[in-house]
Order: C-alpha cells, then sequence, then structure tokens
C-alpha cells in the first residue's frame, strides 16, 4: 500500500484542481450550463479514448519495448557465439560430409541483401544435415560443452531470454547434448543405436544454431557493420574464412 500512496496523493491533486478549476469558471463566467454541456460531452468520448489508449497506443509501445528488449538481447546472443557458437558450428562440421558443399548456401557475402538470408534461412529450416561425427569428435564436443557450462549457465538464467524463444530453445537442445555426451564413458565403446541416438542429437542442435546464427548476422548487418565485417571474414562455413584483411 505504502507503495501505491504517492499514486493515491497525485489522483487526489488532480481531481482537487479539477473541482477548483470548475468553481473558478463558474465564478468568473457564471454560466455553469456551458460548463456541465462540455463536461458531459467529454464523458462521452471518453470510451472511444480507453479503447486508443488501452488497445492501440498501449498496443504500439508494448512492441515498441519488445523490439528494444529483442535488440539488447542481440548483446547476449552476440556473446554466445563468441564464446561457444562459432566453435561448435566449426567442429560440427569437421562431422559433416557435406560441409564444403554448404558454404554455398551459408557462405556470407557482403552483398547479401535480406532475401538472400530468407533463402539461406529456408534452406536452414528444411535441410537434412548429415552429421555423422565419430567417436573422437563427440569426445572434442563434449569437452569443449563441459568447459563452457558455466557460461552457458549464466545465459540460462537471464530471464529476459525468455522473450526470445527461438534462443531458448537453441540453448536447452546445447545443453541437452552436452548432457548426453557427459552422462557416458567411453564414447568409443558406444554400440551403434546410441552413436545414432548421439548424432541426432548434434543435427538438432546444429540446425538451431545455424537459424539463430543467421539471424545474428543479419541483425548485425543492419546494426553494427563493424562487427559484421569480422563476422564475414571468420565466417565457420568459408574454408579459406581469416580475420586478416587482405588487399
Amino acid at each position: 500500500m505504502a507503495r501505491n500512496s504517492w499514486k493515491i496523493y497525485v489522483a487526489l491533486i488532480l481531481v482537487g484542481m479539477t473541482v477548483l478549476l470548475g468553481l473558478a469558471h463558474i465564478a468568473l463566467f457564471r454560466n455553469p450550463k456551458d460548463l456541465f454541456f462540455y463536461l458531459t460531452l467529454d464523458i462521452v468520448f471518453v470510451p472511444i479514448q480507453v479503447l486508443l489508449v488501452t488497445l492501440i497506443i498501449e498496443r504500439l509501445l508494448a512492441e515498441r519495448e519488445k523490439q528494444l528488449l529483442l535488440h539488447k538481447l542481440n548483446m547476449v546472443i552476440g556473446a554466445f557465439f563468441g564464446e561457444v557458437g562459432n566453435t561448435l558450428l566449426k567442429e560440427s562440421l569437421q562431422s559433416c560430409p557435406d560441409g564444403s558443399g554448404l558454404g554455398d548456401h551459408f557462405g556470407i557475402k557482403p552483398e547479401w541483401k535480406d532475401q538472400d538470408y530468407k533463402i539461406a534461412l529456408n534452406f536452414a529450416q528444411s535441410g537434412d544435415f548429415k552429421l555423422a561425427p565419430d567417436p573422437s569428435q563427440l569426445q572434442s564436443l563434449r569437452k569443449l560443452l563441459l568447459q563452457k557450462r558455466g557460461f552457458l549457465l549464466m545465459l540460462l538464467e537471464n530471464p529476459n531470454l525468455l522473450e526470445h524463444e527461438n534462443f531458448t530453445d537453441l540453448l536447452w537442445a546445447v545443453f541437452h547434448l552436452a548432457e548426453e555426451l557427459e552422462a557416458r564413458g567411453d564414447l568409443a565403446s558406444l554400440p551403434g543405436a546410441d552413436l545414432e541416438h548421439l548424432r541426432n542429437d548434434l543435427r538438432r542442435a546444429f540446425s538451431l544454431l545455424i537459424r539463430e546464427w543467421l539471424a545474428y548476422l543479419k541483425h548485425l548487418r543492419n546494426s553494427y557493420p563493424y562487427i559484421y565485417s569480422l563476422a564475414l571474414r571468420t565466417n565457420p562455413f568459408n574454408p579459406d574464412a581469416s580475420p586478416v584483411i587482405k588487399a
């Protein structure tokens, strides 16, 4: 109640000012009939004003706040790719027989437009990535994910990530893969069925990872060209990628 006391005081002051101004108007102009006429006229339009404020203006403001929040969340997503995502993409590609062919779809060029990103995203959503990691590659992935577990847990503790469902799905997929890998001992002695189960977990995480990677790079292109330039020069789908700017 104490938290809202100032609101009650403000409301009483405003109501009091309205009454005082109304009495002053009657005292000065001696015409209460016009005053009550315009007061009644204002009341007639109150429902429309409520409609405009609650259903339209409030909706627009809420949508703008959501966009600002998503814009800030891209900083968190950028930290994820810098810390884990880019390395996970590179290591996953090593187990893809057609890894070099994926460069035709995800070898982003500086001249890419929104339509190019849309085409790449459609391929990422419908593509069947035939990842077939061997036990040594799974061991490398397990080492990476367990090293970064603390960082991933910190990301999940961010309540704002609930506003970004796709990225949250990616985190859960990566966490599930890490837990599956950690739960096993010697990866070299796994039966074929269990090895295929782990491959499916990796394929799920890899597919979600590419989608979020594309969305993040599109955001960089529009908002942070200098970071976008580095992202293109270190593109994991480009075997000749190098952060060094060549003439």
